[in-house]
């Protein structure tokens, strides 16, 4: 099976329609308001809209086309995967917070695993101790960090950590989602596609028409949802191909098991990233290609999207 491991030490919402299956079901985001709506193709659709993932079983890591190997299925329950990756704009009322809206013991628990511990406060010790921080922390490169006081609110907030992921997800009334759930999602549940757009599933086309992605090419992410809705998975979701890499749940044992709504929450280095970002080909863009990253890890390449409730 082919498997990609990169490992990194120390280092008011509106209505969506999905690329397949007619209008999505958008939920509520938790901190959306006085957010202008400038996401999507055109700038002018809301970027805190979060759409239902009807649950199923499905193959992990697996396509049929690339990926072959049938040895890891999963099973995950209903749930919500935001329709857009966390931008600079939704960060920034989180920064607006901090620290004061760090998470609590146990937040952030996926409610269909009762053996996720959730937020462990011993990793509040890996945030950035203060605002002014964090902020400082989040400009990790010059040229491709999207980061900044006052602009680029619909680019997809990059250099932010796993810690930062899930604390914001956290706040934001939600949690990261899990690598099941977010390859069920990109999958499009048991029909394997190849990329999150592929339809018929077993389709492999794969442009700058469907994703932020150009190999090696690209200085930057854009906006978050430009390449909707042809590059959408089946439940509406954008990116989840190109633009930021997304961070998961998961430590890196995750796909090693059969299980039903499961994760690798041990408290280890290593968590699993999915998705591609804007200067990799089109090989780690494919729904079942994945990584393992680790969690102090600040680059460009890496952002998230936030898993709820449904």
């Amino acid at each position: 099976m082919l498997k990609r491991l990169l490992a990194v030490a120390a280092l008011g919402c509106s209505s969506a329609t999905g690329a397949s299956g007619g209008p999505a079901d958008a939920g509520p985001v938790a901190h959306c308001a006085g957010l202008a709506a400038t996401c999507g193709p055109h700038g002018d659709q809301s970027c805190c809209v979060s759409n239902v993932v009807p649950g199923g079983t499905f193959y992990r890591s697996y396509d049929g086309v690339t990926y072959t190997d049938q040895r890891y299925p999963a099973t995950v329950s209903d749930f919500r995967l935001d329709q857009y990756e966390i931008t600079v704009g939704r960060f920034r009322q989180f920064l607006a917070g901090y620290p004061g809206n760090l998470p609590s013991a146990g937040d952030g628990k996926n409610p269909h695993n009762p053996t996720d511990p959730g937020w462990d406060p011993s990793w509040n010790a890996s945030m950035p101790a203060d605002a002014t921080a964090l902020a400082a922390a989040l400009q990790c490169d010059l040229v491709s960090g999207t980061w900044t006081a006052s602009a680029n609110d619909n680019l997809p907030v990059n250099c932010i950590t796993w810690f930062d992921a899930f604390a914001f997800c956290i706040w934001d009334g939600g949690r990261l989602p899990t690598e099941a759930e977010w390859n069920y999602a990109s999958a499009g549940g048991s029909e394997q596609r190849v990329y999150p757009w592929s339809s018929p599933p077993t389709a492999d086309a794969v442009d700058d028409s469907y994703a932020v992605y150009c190999g090696g090419s690209c200085t930057a992410a854009d906006r978050v949802g430009a390449k909707s809705p042809h590059g959408d998975g089946k439940w509406g979701q954008a990116d989840l191909g190109g633009n930021v890499s997304e961070w998961l749940l998961d430590g890196d044992a995750s796909w090693l098991t059969t299980c039903d709504d499961c994760a690798d929450t041990a408290d280890e280095l290593n968590r699993v990233v999915h998705g591609g970002g804007f200067d990799d080909d089109a090989t780690y863009l494919l729904s079942a290609a994945r990584l393992t990253v680790g969690r102090p890890a600040r680059t460009p390449r890496i952002g998230a999207r936030c898993a709820r409730a449904p």
